[in-house]
């Protein structure tokens, strides 16, 4: 079997790529640029291919992303701090942008040879992102079935799609994925930010999970506060 793994470089895909490896099915890696605010997660990916010793496929999407106006990930909007369940984390959605690379993914799977795409989608992104979700998942992989007929076989491999992320860090742990090495953070500084969603997410899911997390924030205890505020909401 072989799996290409959907990897953005940060913890959820290069965790992912470390559980498909110690299988034995890592085909390659499959990274976009669709001109995010920065490219430390893409750097992370590169890390990560050259690390398992797999081909690391890196897709320019830049002039689709220019037109997926509207986002805090793409555009010159600040990124909101707190947890992924306020409704201001909203601002951090690229439209259609899973269908986009899954897409093209599933393309370059097929060029191959490969029997799987594999993606990190887990059930902490439902709330805020519907390309994540479960009804996504299942219609995306009919629709490329659809698509493929008679070409190839290929099939979208989404393990994490009804956990969390906290399960996550526990399968990444047991294949002792090197967490230090990823990055989550949306700002792009010099350290993970601690403040935004995805820092506060990645934060509680090594609590949650009972792993240590070697990552160095800048505010690394605001994700208390906003676990404990989403809470009280």
């Amino acid at each position: 079997m072989k799996v290409a793994v959907v990897c953005s470089g940060g913890l959820d895909s290069v965790s992912l790529a470390h559980v498909v490896a110690a299988s034995g099915d890592l085909s390659r890696l499959i990274s976009f640029d669709y001109g995010q605010r920065h490219s430390k997660e893409i750097d992370s990916a590169a890390a990560c291919a050259k690390r398992l010793g797999v081909p690391h496929h890196v897709i320019d999407l830049r002039s689709v992303g220019a037109s997926l106006t509207g986002s805090a990930l793409t555009d010159d909007v600040d990124v909101p701090d707190g947890h992924y369940a306020e409704e201001t984390m909203r601002i951090t959605v690229v439209p259609n942008r899973n269908a986009i690379m899954l897409t093209i993914a599933y393309g370059i799977a097929a060029a191959n040879g490969d029997d799987h795409v594999a993606t990190a989608v887990h059930g902490g992104d439902h709330f805020i992102y519907p390309d994540c979700r479960p009804a996504f998942t299942e219609a995306f992989d009919a629709m490329q079935k659809a698509a493929l007929d008679g070409y190839a076989d290929v099939t979208l491999y989404t393990p994490f799609v009804r956990r969390s992320k906290a399960d996550i860090v526990t399968e990444g742990a047991k294949v002792n994925t090197p967490f230090a090495e990823t990055w989550s953070c949306y700002k792009g500084g010099e350290i993970h930010c601690g403040r935004c969603g995805t820092c506060v997410e990645r934060r509680e899911a090594f609590h949650l999970a009972g792993v240590e997390d070697p990552t160095p924030y800048e505010d690394p205890d605001f994700w208390i506060k906003a676990v404990e505020e989403r809470g009280q909401g």
